[in-house]
Protein backbone atom coordinates (compact mmCIF):
# COMPACT_ATOMS: atom_id res chain seq x y z
CA UNK A 1 0.00 0.00 0.00
CA UNK A 2 1.45 3.36 -1.09
CA UNK A 3 1.67 6.08 1.47
CA UNK A 4 1.13 9.73 0.64
CA UNK A 5 4.10 11.98 1.22
CA UNK A 6 3.58 14.86 3.68
CA UNK A 7 3.87 17.58 0.98
CA UNK A 8 1.25 15.91 -1.21
CA UNK A 9 -1.09 15.44 1.75
CA UNK A 10 -0.73 19.11 2.64
CA UNK A 11 -1.59 20.16 -0.92
CA UNK A 12 -4.64 17.90 -0.97
CA UNK A 13 -5.82 19.25 2.37
CA UNK A 14 -5.35 22.85 1.27
CA UNK A 15 -7.34 22.20 -1.91
CA UNK A 16 -10.43 21.11 -0.03
CA UNK A 17 -13.27 23.64 -0.36
CA UNK A 18 -14.06 25.74 2.67
CA UNK A 19 -17.36 24.97 4.38
CA UNK A 20 -20.26 27.06 3.09
CA UNK A 21 -21.43 29.78 5.47
CA UNK A 22 -25.15 30.56 5.11
CA UNK A 23 -25.84 34.26 4.25
CA UNK A 24 -27.99 34.59 7.36
CA UNK A 25 -25.04 33.73 9.60
CA UNK A 26 -22.93 36.39 7.87
CA UNK A 27 -25.63 38.97 8.63
CA UNK A 28 -26.08 37.87 12.24
CA UNK A 29 -23.72 40.51 13.77
CA UNK A 30 -25.50 43.29 11.85
CA UNK A 31 -28.95 42.02 12.84
CA UNK A 32 -27.85 41.75 16.46
CA UNK A 33 -26.53 45.32 16.36
CA UNK A 34 -29.86 46.57 14.92
CA UNK A 35 -31.87 44.69 17.54
CA UNK A 36 -29.59 46.03 20.26
CA UNK A 37 -30.09 49.58 18.99
CA UNK A 38 -33.89 49.17 18.96
CA UNK A 39 -33.89 47.71 22.46
CA UNK A 40 -31.67 50.55 23.71
CA UNK A 41 -33.97 53.13 22.09
CA UNK A 42 -37.07 51.67 23.75
CA UNK A 43 -35.35 51.46 27.12
CA UNK A 44 -33.89 54.98 26.89
CA UNK A 45 -37.26 56.47 25.90
CA UNK A 46 -38.99 54.71 28.79
CA UNK A 47 -36.30 55.69 31.30
CA UNK A 48 -36.27 59.33 30.13
CA UNK A 49 -40.07 59.65 30.33
CA UNK A 50 -40.11 58.09 33.79
CA UNK A 51 -37.38 60.42 35.06
CA UNK A 52 -39.07 63.53 33.65
CA UNK A 53 -42.48 62.56 35.01
CA UNK A 54 -41.03 62.04 38.47
CA UNK A 55 -38.99 65.25 38.63
CA UNK A 56 -40.91 67.91 36.71
CA UNK A 57 -44.00 70.09 36.85
CA UNK A 58 -45.62 72.57 34.49
CA UNK A 59 -44.15 76.07 34.58
CA UNK A 60 -46.41 78.90 35.73
CA UNK A 61 -44.80 82.28 35.07
CA UNK A 62 -46.95 85.16 33.85
CA UNK A 63 -44.14 87.05 32.10
CA UNK A 64 -42.85 84.01 30.26
CA UNK A 65 -46.40 82.99 29.35
CA UNK A 66 -46.94 86.30 27.58
CA UNK A 67 -43.91 85.56 25.42
CA UNK A 68 -44.81 81.92 24.78
CA UNK A 69 -48.34 83.04 23.86
CA UNK A 70 -46.85 85.30 21.19
CA UNK A 71 -44.85 82.38 19.83
CA UNK A 72 -47.93 80.13 19.96
CA UNK A 73 -49.88 82.73 17.97
CA UNK A 74 -47.09 82.87 15.39
CA UNK A 75 -47.34 79.09 15.02
CA UNK A 76 -51.15 79.04 15.13
CA UNK A 77 -51.10 76.94 18.30
CA UNK A 78 -53.50 77.28 21.25
CA UNK A 79 -50.63 77.42 23.75
CA UNK A 80 -47.08 76.27 24.45
CA UNK A 81 -46.59 74.19 27.56
CA UNK A 82 -43.24 74.39 29.33
CA UNK A 83 -42.15 72.22 32.25
CA UNK A 84 -39.55 72.72 34.96
CA UNK A 85 -37.13 69.81 35.35
CA UNK A 86 -35.89 69.78 38.94
CA UNK A 87 -32.13 69.58 38.40
CA UNK A 88 -29.44 72.19 39.03
CA UNK A 89 -27.49 72.38 35.71
CA UNK A 90 -28.40 75.20 33.30
CA UNK A 91 -30.06 73.58 30.31
CA UNK A 92 -33.13 73.18 28.13
CA UNK A 93 -34.54 69.88 26.97
CA UNK A 94 -36.85 68.59 24.27
CA UNK A 95 -38.19 65.17 25.25
CA UNK A 96 -38.88 62.44 22.68
CA UNK A 97 -42.63 62.79 23.41
CA UNK A 98 -42.53 66.48 22.37
CA UNK A 99 -42.56 68.13 25.79
CA UNK A 100 -40.37 71.18 26.44
CA UNK A 101 -38.37 71.50 29.66
CA UNK A 102 -36.25 74.14 31.35
CA UNK A 103 -34.08 73.03 34.23
CA UNK A 104 -34.60 74.49 37.68
CA UNK A 105 -31.05 75.82 37.48
CA UNK A 106 -31.88 77.80 34.32
CA UNK A 107 -35.13 79.13 35.76
CA UNK A 108 -33.37 80.18 38.98
CA UNK A 109 -30.88 82.22 36.91
CA UNK A 110 -33.85 83.97 35.31
CA UNK A 111 -35.44 84.65 38.70
CA UNK A 112 -32.10 86.06 39.91
CA UNK A 113 -31.98 88.48 36.98
CA UNK A 114 -29.01 86.86 35.24
CA UNK A 115 -31.18 85.87 32.28
CA UNK A 116 -34.05 87.89 30.84
CA UNK A 117 -37.52 86.54 30.06
CA UNK A 118 -36.85 87.09 26.36
CA UNK A 119 -33.60 85.14 26.58
CA UNK A 120 -35.37 82.26 28.30
CA UNK A 121 -38.08 82.44 25.63
CA UNK A 122 -35.32 81.96 23.03
CA UNK A 123 -34.36 78.71 24.80
CA UNK A 124 -37.96 77.55 24.60
CA UNK A 125 -38.03 78.44 20.89
CA UNK A 126 -34.80 76.51 20.37
CA UNK A 127 -36.18 73.39 22.08
CA UNK A 128 -39.36 73.71 20.03
CA UNK A 129 -37.12 73.60 16.99
CA UNK A 130 -35.71 70.27 18.14
CA UNK A 131 -39.26 68.93 18.47
CA UNK A 132 -40.54 70.34 15.17
CA UNK A 133 -37.52 69.04 13.25
CA UNK A 134 -37.67 65.59 14.84
CA UNK A 135 -34.34 65.94 16.63
CA UNK A 136 -35.53 64.75 20.03
CA UNK A 137 -36.63 61.33 18.78
CA UNK A 138 -33.80 61.07 16.26
CA UNK A 139 -31.18 61.86 18.90
CA UNK A 140 -32.34 58.96 21.04
CA UNK A 141 -32.32 56.64 18.02
CA UNK A 142 -28.88 57.95 17.05
CA UNK A 143 -27.64 57.44 20.60
CA UNK A 144 -28.85 53.84 20.61
CA UNK A 145 -27.36 53.22 17.17
CA UNK A 146 -24.07 54.78 18.18
CA UNK A 147 -23.86 52.47 21.18
CA UNK A 148 -24.40 49.52 18.86
CA UNK A 149 -21.81 50.90 16.43
CA UNK A 150 -19.37 51.49 19.28
CA UNK A 151 -19.76 47.87 20.39
CA UNK A 152 -19.36 46.47 16.86
CA UNK A 153 -16.30 48.63 16.15
CA UNK A 154 -14.71 47.64 19.45
CA UNK A 155 -15.15 43.96 18.57
CA UNK A 156 -13.71 44.36 15.06
CA UNK A 157 -10.88 46.74 15.89
CA UNK A 158 -9.99 44.79 19.00
CA UNK A 159 -8.87 41.92 16.77
CA UNK A 160 -6.50 44.06 14.74
CA UNK A 161 -5.46 46.59 17.38
CA UNK A 162 -5.32 44.74 20.69
CA UNK A 163 -5.33 47.07 23.64
CA UNK A 164 -6.27 50.24 21.73
CA UNK A 165 -9.11 48.98 19.52
CA UNK A 166 -11.71 49.91 22.12
CA UNK A 167 -10.22 53.40 22.53
CA UNK A 168 -10.26 53.98 18.76
CA UNK A 169 -13.87 52.75 18.53
CA UNK A 170 -14.99 55.04 21.35
CA UNK A 171 -13.25 58.04 19.76
CA UNK A 172 -14.78 57.43 16.33
CA UNK A 173 -18.27 57.02 17.81
CA UNK A 174 -17.84 60.19 19.90
CA UNK A 175 -16.74 62.23 16.88
CA UNK A 176 -19.76 61.02 14.90
CA UNK A 177 -22.14 61.78 17.77
CA UNK A 178 -20.71 65.28 18.25
CA UNK A 179 -20.99 66.12 14.56
CA UNK A 180 -24.64 65.02 14.39
CA UNK A 181 -25.44 66.94 17.57
CA UNK A 182 -23.82 70.17 16.28
CA UNK A 183 -25.83 69.97 13.08
CA UNK A 184 -29.03 69.60 15.11
CA UNK A 185 -28.09 72.65 17.17
CA UNK A 186 -27.59 74.82 14.09
CA UNK A 187 -30.95 73.72 12.70
CA UNK A 188 -32.75 74.39 15.99
CA UNK A 189 -31.06 77.81 16.21
CA UNK A 190 -32.36 78.68 12.73
CA UNK A 191 -35.87 77.54 13.64
CA UNK A 192 -35.79 79.61 16.84
CA UNK A 193 -34.50 82.68 14.98
CA UNK A 194 -37.37 82.46 12.49
CA UNK A 195 -39.97 81.90 15.23
CA UNK A 196 -38.68 84.72 17.44
CA UNK A 197 -38.66 87.08 14.47
CA UNK A 198 -42.21 86.14 13.46
CA UNK A 199 -43.40 86.55 17.07
CA UNK A 200 -41.93 90.07 17.21
CA UNK A 201 -39.36 89.16 19.88
CA UNK A 202 -36.40 89.20 17.52
CA UNK A 203 -33.08 87.41 17.57
CA UNK A 204 -31.36 89.86 19.92
CA UNK A 205 -32.18 87.84 23.08
CA UNK A 206 -31.09 84.65 21.35
CA UNK A 207 -27.67 86.07 20.53
CA UNK A 208 -27.20 87.78 23.89
CA UNK A 209 -27.96 84.51 25.67
CA UNK A 210 -25.25 82.74 23.65
CA UNK A 211 -22.76 85.25 25.03
CA UNK A 212 -23.85 84.32 28.58
CA UNK A 213 -23.90 80.55 28.14
CA UNK A 214 -20.18 79.94 28.69
CA UNK A 215 -20.40 81.71 32.04
CA UNK A 216 -23.71 80.08 33.00
CA UNK A 217 -22.35 76.63 32.23
CA UNK A 218 -18.96 77.31 33.87
CA UNK A 219 -17.11 77.67 30.57
CA UNK A 220 -17.37 74.01 29.60
CA UNK A 221 -17.52 74.95 25.93
CA UNK A 222 -13.88 75.92 25.75
CA UNK A 223 -12.40 72.78 27.33
CA UNK A 224 -12.53 70.29 24.44
CA UNK A 225 -11.78 70.65 20.72
CA UNK A 226 -14.68 71.73 18.47
CA UNK A 227 -14.86 68.38 16.69
CA UNK A 228 -15.64 66.67 20.02
CA UNK A 229 -18.14 69.25 21.28
CA UNK A 230 -21.85 68.43 21.17
CA UNK A 231 -22.70 72.14 20.73
CA UNK A 232 -21.10 74.58 18.27
CA UNK A 233 -18.94 77.36 19.64
CA UNK A 234 -20.78 80.53 20.67
CA UNK A 235 -19.22 82.77 18.00
CA UNK A 236 -20.14 80.28 15.28
CA UNK A 237 -23.76 80.11 16.42
CA UNK A 238 -24.09 83.89 16.49
CA UNK A 239 -22.46 84.16 13.06
CA UNK A 240 -24.89 81.60 11.62
CA UNK A 241 -27.89 83.58 12.90
CA UNK A 242 -26.50 86.83 11.52
CA UNK A 243 -26.02 85.17 8.14
CA UNK A 244 -29.67 84.12 8.26
CA UNK A 245 -30.72 87.67 9.08
CA UNK A 246 -28.67 88.99 6.16
CA UNK A 247 -30.38 86.56 3.77
CA UNK A 248 -33.81 87.49 5.09
CA UNK A 249 -33.01 91.20 4.70
CA UNK A 250 -31.86 90.62 1.12
CA UNK A 251 -35.10 88.83 0.29
CA UNK A 252 -37.14 91.67 1.85
CA UNK A 253 -35.28 94.28 -0.22
CA UNK A 254 -35.86 92.35 -3.43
Amino acid sequence: MRSTCPDTAARIASARPLPHIPPMLKLTPILLAVLYALAMYRFSAWRTARELDARSSELADARLKRLTDRMAEALDLPRIRVHIYEIAPVNGLAAPDGRIFLTRGFYDRYRAGEVTAEELASVIAHEMGHVALGHARRRMIDFSGQNALRTALAMVLGRFLPGIGVVVANTLASVLAARLSRQDEYEADAYAAALLTKAGIGTGPQKSLFDKLDRLTAGRGGVMPAWLMSHPKTAERVRAIEELEARWAAVTVE
